[in-house]
């Protein structure tokens, strides 16, 4: 059963929209947008397990522009 989290991301100032674009070329990442509030960028992430999902939010997290995350996995 595939496995689906939110990822919360703050950005260094101003590169909301990149790291958007960015994430967007990941495979598993199905959405990025940037928004308004206390974080930066709201991503939506879909993988087939949880060990699949581990490696695509390690790839989300190399991000240099990205300075804290959270992730919020659904249940």
């Amino acid at each position: 059963m595939p496995v689906k989290a939110y990822v919360l991301l703050v950005t260094a100032v101003g590169k909301e929209v990149d790291v958007s674009n960015e994430l967007r070329k990941i495979n598993g990442v199905k959405e990025a947008n940037p928004v308004y509030g206390e974080y930066d960028v709201v991503a939506e992430i879909v993988a087939d397990n949880l060990d699949e999902l581990n490696k695509v939010i390690f790839q989300v997290r190399r991000n240099t522009s990205i300075l804290r995350t959270v992730t919020l996995i659904v249940m």
